[in-house]
């Protein structure tokens, strides 16, 4: 491919049986048609705009051209489709279906905001802010949930899971981790799940220094998820899964005193369990020589680490592994519950809690989540925030999609099914149109979101 003298156009000489000319000329067109979906979820639900009210505006307002919701909604509708940093506002300030979903005109609208106002928007963030920020995004994702599954919900599943954020500059609280042998944040990621809905909601996301204890926050983003759960979904019980490094007298001491609250917890092995597994696995050394295959046995007994002060039911699996060409392995494993139930059947629900870290790989994948490039910490703590309420809106229009390909697929198959869509875009004096293209082959279910039957 020859460069062309105009830097907006590519030229290609030989690949097809004319050259082939592409030009950057089109003004009224977008390639992310599909954020109208995003923008009218946003909408139905106003999670942008009670995010946005929960920000102070300090600045002089004679001089501000932009609302607190304008650049908020400018840079949640951006990560959604894929523009994770600031300085894509440069180019998506003049993005037709951008300008309209900020009420605009497409074709003589004032542009967005620009890289430098985005920018010192996200600085202008104080912790005060952060804090109702979450509080906002709780209230929105739980009552979005509401009104999806409505107060007849039996079983509310909550799971907590930190996650590692390398940095690689001079970010405020960027720490080493000796866990993970880097300098990093360690952001705590809630989320909530309803009956036998498989979808794993984002509820929280709460920046940490790189160096917090595995529970730092997990108490208060508990008893802050629980309150609205009691208010929104007064007949449900509350199941939380928690992994090992929750299993702290605090985190069970609360969990054993709160009302309606069933937990199950992982625990690190130590002499004392694994002595208490050793009858379940003698049985399943046993089972595994006479297959040759992996196999598992449950139990369950009574333990008091000293620290605890009572002693709680565990629930064990006693496994031996096999691989090919490998020898076999012991693989004891130990969850703290206070549930009555079967041993295996415990454990299979404690085994549900893996798949947040599926939705947590998709902020961090697709949404871009661990950006926190920022020197201040609040300004950090709003772009995990703001990638929140993106991941939330189309975990939103995920469950939309029951019944056609779409329904379990990732947040990037999602984009690149339903957003990124060339479109034309015309205004008359009555309505706005897009015109998209007729062989696009994901209709029927851009059809669906849109309420079109």
């Amino acid at each position: 491919m020859d460069a062309h003298s105009d830097t907006q156009a590519a030229f290609f000489p030989d690949l097809l049986e004319k050259p082939l000319l592409a030009v950057f000329d089109s003004e009224l067109t977008t390639s992310d048609g599909g954020a109208i979906l995003l923008h009218a979820k946003d909408q139905q639900l106003g999670v942008i705009g009670r995010v946005a009210a929960a920000i102070e505006d300090r600045r002089a307002p004679a001089r501000a051209k932009f609302s607190v919701e304008e650049i908020l909604r400018q840079r949640v509708l951006g990560m959604g489709c894929g523009y994770s940093d600031a300085n894509d506002a440069a180019s998506l300030r003049t993005d037709p279906v951008m300008k309209m979903c900020s009420s605009r005109s497409p074709a003589s609208g004032d542009s967005l905001a620009s890289q430098p106002t985005v920018s010192r928007f996200e600085n202008s963030i104080t912790l005060e802010d952060a804090s109702r920020m979450q509080a906002a995004f709780m209230d929105s994702v739980l009552e979005a949930c509401r009104r999806r599954y409505g107060k007849r919900v039996r079983r509310v599943i909550i799971d907590l899971d930190p996650t590692d954020d390398p940095t690689y500059g001079s970010q405020q609280l960027s720490l080493f981790n000796g866990f993970y042998g880097n300098h990093c944040y360690l952001p705590m990621m809630g989320f909530v799940s309803f009956d036998d809905h498989p979808e794993q909601h984002i509820v929280a996301a709460v920046l940490r220094p790189g160096n917090a204890p595995g529970t730092q926050s997990a108490l208060d983003i508990l008893n802050s998820i629980l309150v609205r759960i009691t208010r929104l979904f007064p007949r449900a019980r509350v199941l939380v899964r928690l992994d090992g490094a929750f299993s702290t007298p605090e985190i069970l001491d609360w969990l054993d005193g709160a009302n309606r609250i069933d937990y199950v917890v992982s625990m690190a092995k130590n002499p004392v369990l694994e002595r208490l597994a050793e009858p379940k696995m003698l049985i399943a050394r046993a089972l595994s020589e006479v297959s040759g295959d992996s196999q598992r046995v449950y139990g369950s007994t009574t333990y008091a680490a000293k620290s605890w002060g009572r002693h709680r039911r565990v629930v064990l699996k006693a496994e031996v592994t096999r691989y090919r060409g490998r020898d076999p392995r012991d693989n004891p494993r130990f969850v703290v519950t206070n549930l009555k139930n079967d041993p295996e059947l415990v454990y299979r629900l404690y085994c549900g809690r893996g798949d947040c870290e599926n939705r947590i790989k998709e902020m961090k994948l697709d949404l871009n989540s661990g950006r926190t490039s920022c020197t201040r910490f609040e300004a950090n703590q709003l772009r995990l925030t703001m990638a929140a309420v993106a991941f939330m809106l189309i975990q939103e229009l995920r469950a939309d999609l029951h019944g056609t390909g779409c329904e379990r697929a990732s947040v990037a198959t999602i984009r690149c099914r339903l957003l990124k869509i060339g479109a034309r875009i015309a205004e008359t004096s009555r309505r706005f149109v897009m015109h998209m293209p007729s062989a696009f082959p994901w209709i029927r279910a851009f059809q669906l979101i849109a309420g079109v039957t």
